[in-house]
């Protein structure tokens, strides 16, 4: 179900809990909430539905989508400073990237997975996880 956009500051700047099984309903509101707005947004963290969580969810090419539980940072290279915007705040704010992140997450089926990721991809689930973290730009 589409869920509303948070824009609370202070629960945005809490860091999330770790996202279990249980959670799978949360990951499916996520995602359908992104694909409501893929206009003006391409990924979104679970508290930017009002849910404490560690999932991410966000377009991965050509209209296809990926989910995330537990995403964690890895290994990191080729940092860059940035212009984001966020669907939860106003404005535009710089911050800095890493071109080519090394992610472990768990997928849908809770299999945990190490993945690489480059460019556009890589700056989008830095953002994302830096929601779970509490980190806003």
């Amino acid at each position: 179900m589409v869920q509303k956009i948070n824009r609370d500051i202070f629960s945005l700047g809490q860091k999330a809990l770790p996202a279990t099984k249980d959670d799978i309903q949360i990951a499916r509101d996520l995602l359908e909430t992104l694909i409501a707005h893929r206009k003006e947004c391409v990924g979104m963290a679970a508290n930017m539905i009002g849910k404490q969580k560690a999932i991410i969810v966000f377009e991965s090419g050509f209209g296809t989508y990926m989910t995330m539980f537990n995403p964690t940072i890895i290994a990191k290279s080729g940092r860059y400073v940035a212009e984001e915007g966020c669907l939860s705040l106003d404005g535009v704010r710089k911050t800095e990237r890493f071109r080519k992140i090394k992610v472990r997450f768990s997928d849908e089926n809770f299999e945990e997975k190490i993945m690489e990721f480059t460019d556009r991809t890589a700056q989008i689930i830095q953002h994302e996880i830096d929601h779970t973290n509490g980190k806003i730009i």
